[in-house]
């Protein structure tokens, strides 16, 4: 297995580029086919994570729609500090709007809560959640998660967008933390 170094911590693959193009794949022909006939939703992507699984998604959404970014953070290092920050918000109209929202990852479901929790402060429509992992050993919410590239065991990854310290987001591959 090809491994790397960040910082003071080793990785190893754990999940080829090729497999995330087909589960991004996936996703998108399952939105596209639930979609077809809906009125221009509005996509927003949770940075900085899911900004590549984002990019190659949208490349394969065939309907009109709307892009927008909205940065939170509830990570620190390798863990979660349990505390959401919004960083940057969304200027676009959400009331009476289909909002598919992207995530890299669902873990513990913090970050996800809050979003929903502020979406339907502004009136969307509808809200739907797309991931391309999801740790369902972690997840402890009741928000159902709409759409999912892959699940994965509960370790810490980095790669294709995912970060160690700010490192590694621009692997193509996704690592998996070596014990």
């Amino acid at each position: 297995m090809k491994q790397i170094k960040l910082k003071d911590q080793v990785f190893e693959v754990s999940i080829p580029s090729e497999k995330i193009h087909q589960s991004v794949t996936k996703v998108a022909q399952k939105i596209n086919q639930d979609y077809k006939d809906k009125n221009v939703p509005l996509f927003i992507s949770i940075l900085n994570g899911s900004f590549m699984f984002t990019a190659d998604l949208l490349k394969q959404i065939d309907f009109n729609c709307e892009i927008t970014f909205l940065k939170l953070s509830s990570y620190h290092g390798t863990t979660s500090s349990g505390n959401v920050k919004q960083l940057i918000g969304i200027n676009e109209k959400i009331s009476g709007r289909d909002i598919i929202v992207l995530e890299d990852i669902v873990d513990t479901g913090i970050t996800l809560e809050q979003i929903i929790k502020e979406l339907n402060k502004f009136g969307a429509n509808s809200v739907k959640i797309t991931t391309l992992l999801l740790k369902p050993e972690a997840y402890d919410k009741d928000i159902t998660i709409d759409y999912v590239g892959m699940e994965i065991p509960n370790d810490f990854i980095i790669g294709y967008g995912l970060d160690y310290d700010g490192l590694g987001r621009n692997l193509p591959d996704i690592y998996t933390l070596k014990s």
